[in-house]
């Protein structure tokens, strides 16, 4: 039998309830009251943001709760981020969920990640771009690109390059930005020097795409790229091994031409 008042408690419990659900979703019921308000505005703004850019004329948005959800077709992958971008500016929008898919080129995989081997070996050409290393893998048309770059200039550059080739339908970025330290910028200096300076292997000085990357992690050394021959290798890590300060050194050089190894 209910007690008098427990439809009340009962009510008021029911209310808490859905302001807790409202919280952890992360927004409160006033602020989705607010976005709903004017989801026909942003849906509006948005579609008439689109439409002012032919690459966006088969996008098409909605707005719910201030959520902007984009859908359709680009032929670039980065005119696919680009959409994503250009609704984000929109007044009132609280997120965007980019569920536009990428129609341009189907490029055999093989062959799209060829392109983009040859592509990434120039990234941060006459720079730092001995001390950054970006490696490429595709399937169905999604890029995985791994490595690690020193300032993190060299990483948006990459995956600026990725994205606008046509072919590619998404992008997964593993390259990580290495910690900021003196001791390793000394450290890659020195390296660099050694080997660069070596007869045997200054010839891989002069090619733009600088084959013998010197990666620096915390004191520990790692070299990467594609060298010429085994004798090459060895006497790179025999270098490598002579400098000062190093903790360790990992010779991952290859031998003989591969298209996988990018950041050669």
């Amino acid at each position: 039998m209910a007690l008098a008042g427990d439809d009340k408690i009962f009510g008021k419990a029911a209310g808490a309830i859905v302001l807790v659900l409202a919280l952890l979703g992360g927004m409160t019921v006033a602020q989705s009251s607010f976005a709903a308000r004017y989801d026909s505005q942003i849906q509006t703004a948005v579609t008439q943001k689109l439409a002012s850019k032919k690459e966006f004329k088969d996008v098409m948005s909605s707005a719910d709760d201030g959520i902007v959800t984009l859908t359709g077709t680009v032929d670039l992958y980065q005119r696919k981020l680009d959409a994503a971008k250009a609704a984000r500016k929109i007044k009132n929008v609280q997120g965007v969920r980019n569920l536009i898919g990428v129609a341009g080129p189907n490029v055999p995989d093989v062959q799209l990640e060829q392109k983009l081997a040859t592509k990434l070996r120039y990234v941060r050409e006459g720079y730092d771009s001995a001390f950054d290393y970006f490696a490429v893998g595709v399937k169905d048309g999604v890029v995985t690109v791994e490595g690690q770059d020193r300032t993190g200039v060299g990483h948006d550059e990459a995956v600026a390059d990725i994205a606008n080739m046509p072919g590619v339908k998404d992008v997964i970025d593993k390259i990580s930005i290495e910690p900021v330290s003196n001791f390793d910028d000394a450290l890659r200096l020195r390296t660099a020097r050694i080997i660069y300076g070596d007869s045997v292997l200054s010839k891989y000085a002069i090619d733009p795409a600088r084959p013998i990357r010197i990666i620096v992690t915390n004191g520990h050394v790692t070299l990467y790229g594609v060298v010429d021959s085994t004798m090459d290798k060895q006497i790179a890590g025999i270098r490598a091994n002579q400098i000062p300060g190093a903790f360790s050194v990992n010779n991952q050089l290859q031998v003989g031409k591969t298209n996988q190894q990018s950041g050669m």
